[in-house]
């Protein structure tokens, strides 16, 4: 799913609500999650999972087309960890998935 989509999604779910006004609320907090991973915080949503960010060290790398070894910079990146009820409602799913997956082969 895309934002458009969840855009849609959350606009169908709320009618009383204009497109615009969703898009801008889903906007502003994306923005917020951005923001405060941006300075270093962490940010837990109970029951779906927690944003977080992590260091990765300085290293040497290597070019694929060429084969010469380069120099990769120190760098953060964000880490996502499902949470329990988010596991556990993705575990009951799949035995569905399974035998969608079945039934198409």
């Amino acid at each position: 799913m895309i934002k458009s989509e969840l855009v849609l999604k959350i606009a169908e779910q709320n009618p009383h609500l204009y497109q615009r006004d969703v898009e801008n609320i889903v906007n502003a907090i994306l923005d917020t999650i951005a923001d405060a991973l941006a300075r270093g915080d962490r940010v837990e949503l109970r029951g779906f999972g927690a944003f977080s960010v992590k260091k990765r060290d300085a290293r040497t790398g290597r070019n694929p087309r060429t084969g010469e070894t380069v120099s990769v910079a120190e760098k953060v990146i964000p880490v996502f960890k499902t949470g329990k009820e988010m596991r556990v409602r993705l575990n009951e799913a799949k035995p569905d998935l399974e035998a969608k997956a079945a039934r198409s082969a």
